[in-house]
């Protein structure tokens, strides 16, 4: 399990033994972003001292550091299958690198009048992703075009999250907001189809589980709230006095 801390310091815990197995100071800034490329044996950070920094696991060798954005990188995400990483900023912009053009950035997406603080590829489509900003907006790009192809708007206050899930043969977007609620969209027609209504702060993190048919969230609020992924029921609000609950993980395989 891979961890990014405030500290500046990214971990690495044996999920199974539940000890740290390494560790790497990455900046004296905080470490908003981390993501493996098991492809390559790769750890990338994206830091708030604006830089993209990229490590080989098995050495903790530092392979790469480059200045990436103009103000703090919010979230690093990872193509699928082609050498890209994307980038998201307080600077408003998202920006696409090609590790095989040794990081060049190769394309530059602005439409944001705020904060970007998530990118996440479409698993059915991995030429397009989407945003989610401060603005109060989600919007879906295409990776060969610089400006979007379409904005969904419907939260009372910014988009701290969002992630794809997929139902049968239909492409759904979540999103979670300072308005407190989470939404399920309806990719293709670009409608919301539900608000998920039950956390008493700020939506932190939304996610559907890999093997589970439920809908995780998570909250400043502390709590964790877990909603059928068919009905968009509420199910279970789990509170284990966390304070505010920022990310979360699924281990794959399991029910966990």
């Amino acid at each position: 399990m891979l961890a990014s801390l405030y500290s500046g310091t990214i971990c690495i815990w044996n999920y199974q033994s539940q000890t740290l197995e390494k560790s790497i100071k990455v900046t004296e800034s905080p470490v908003r972003s981390v993501k493996f490329v098991a492809r390559k044996h790769w750890i990338v950070t994206g830091a708030d001292d604006k830089f993209i920094r990229i490590y080989n696991y098995d050495t903790m060798e530092k392979i790469k550091e480059f200045e990436a954005h103009t103000d703090f990188i919010r979230s690093v995400t990872i193509h699928p299958t082609l050498p890209y990483l994307l980038s998201c900023s307080d600077d408003k912009a998202i920006k696409l690198w090609d590790w095989e053009k040794d990081w060049e950035c190769t394309q530059v997406f602005e439409g944001h009048s705020h904060y970007v603080m998530q990118v996440a590829f479409n698993p059915k489509d991995t030429n397009s992703f989407a945003s989610a900003s401060l603005d109060g907006t989600i919007k879906i790009w295409n990776i060969g075009s610089p400006a979007p192809n379409v904005t969904l708007e419907g939260h009372l206050k910014g988009v701290d999250c969002i992630d794809y899930f997929i139902r049968g043969d239909k492409t759904y977007l979540l999103s979670g907001s300072d308005d407190f609620t989470a939404k399920v969209w309806d990719y293709e027609s670009a409608s919301c189809v539900k608000t998920l209504e039950g956390h008493e702060h700020n939506v932190t993190a939304v996610s559907v589980h890999p093997e589970l048919p439920i809908i995780i969230t998570t909250s400043e609020d502390g709590t964790v709230q877990i909603w059928n992924a068919a009905t968009f029921s509420l199910e279970h609000k789990l509170n284990y006095g966390l304070e505010r609950v920022w990310a979360m993980g699924h281990l794959k395989g399991s029910c966990k």
